[in-house]
């Protein structure tokens, strides 16, 4: 099997959407020989600054001589950077021979990717799997494992199709990751939300940690990295990662995929009030709270959308836009509002990391 083929069957299972519950990537591990069990696996869940917890606290624990395992979700620039071991992506030829082996399986596009996570990490002896929960945490395909260090972002609205309408039941879902005689590390922005991570951590004989509040929402996601560190004893310090489509300045246009209003929240300091921006979002995001904190700051908008099923439509997006800045166009193909919004001074494209997969590589 060559690159080309294993990438048609992961399109095949994209197209099963998300399919919840985890009896098939119970199932998968299980043929697998269960090798989540197997590792010591740091168990990152949230709604904001996962990827930047897990890419820190992976880089950190490779510098001190760890050989470590980074699962992160979604790409933007390869879909095999998804999966990484000391900063390097799986190889092609070795996750070709991964779906080979088990493309026949019943499990979703983002289930088979997470077993292969599993598999790969324990094949090459990986000494810790830092891995971000994809949706949740509950019943999120990366929660298999026996035992772990759970570690939980800040935690705001957001999949509330999936997760439930109110921060307290996002929070119940993330509190998911929690194991039997665990420790939990919480960033100290949950403050609404902390009873339920108590609670759940006193069901289970958890140990909690709150990481120290340094006061502003990237400050605390890197002292909750710190925080896993320093109870690992490990000897580094957290470190910003330079992330693609994070708060990422290519050729004077900023480009971020955060696509709520806790990203807006952390995106809204970086702007003038003189922005032209592209904007796509999904429909399951709470477009109205993440343009109401960006779109005052915008001159211009171009609303546009992306190729997924979960796409909120252009004219949908652009109708909600206008509610907080007057010029608003709407452009449904990304590429075509990306020529567009440079005519008029483009700035910003931010709203998905979708997006940000679609045309990053036009803005070079």
């Amino acid at each position: 099997m060559n690159y080309d083929d294993a990438l048609n069957i992961i399109e095949q299972k994209k197209r099963l959407g998300i399919m919840p519950g985890l009896d098939r990537i119970k199932s998968l591990l299980d043929k697998m020989g269960n090798p989540q069990n197997k590792l010591r696996i740091i168990h990152i869940a949230g709604t904001n600054g996962k990827g930047s917890v897990a890419n820190s606290i992976a880089d950190a624990l490779t510098k001190a001589g760890f050989r470590t395992g980074l699962f992160t979700t979604p790409y933007v620039t390869d879909y095999l950077e998804q999966i990484k071991v000391d900063g390097e992506m799986i190889t092609k030829q070795v996750f070709c021979d991964y779906v080979e082996r088990y493309c026949d399986e019943p499990a979703s596009e983002f289930e088979f990717l997470t077993a292969i996570m599993y598999k790969y990490f324990f094949d090459i002896g990986a000494e810790y799997a830092v891995v971000e929960c994809g949706m949740g945490g509950l019943e999120d395909a990366t929660n298999c494992e026996d035992k772990n260090i759970a570690v939980i972002t800040s935690v705001s609205l957001d999949h509330t199709e999936y997760l439930g309408g109110t921060i307290e039941k996002i929070a119940v879902q993330k509190a998911g990751i929690i194991k039997k005689d665990c420790v939990c590390i919480i960033s100290p922005d949950n403050g609404e939300c902390i009873s339920i991570f108590e609670n759940e951590c006193k069901q289970k004989n958890a140990r909690l940690i709150e990481a120290k509040d340094r006061g502003h929402f990237l400050s605390n996601n890197l002292s909750t990295a710190q925080a896993v560190l320093d109870y690992l004893s490990v000897d580094g310090t957290a470190e910003n990662p330079a992330l693609p489509a994070r708060q990422e300045f290519l050729n004077g246009v900023l480009l971020d995929g955060g696509h709520n209003k806790g990203a807006a929240m952390a995106l809204a300091p970086m702007l003038s009030d003189n922005e032209c921006a592209v904007i796509a979002m999904l429909r399951d995001k709470d477009a109205d709270a993440y343009l109401s904190l960006v779109a005052p700051h915008c001159k211009m908008i171009v609303a546009t959308q992306v190729d997924n099923p979960r796409a909120l439509p252009a004219d949908e997006l652009a109708l909600l836009a206008k509610k907080y800045c007057d010029n608003v166009s709407v452009c449904s193909n990304p590429h075509d509002a990306l020529s567009f919004a440079r005519e008029n001074g483009l700035t910003l494209v931010c709203g998905s990391f979708y997006l940000a997969r679609e045309i990053r590589k036009d803005l070079f």
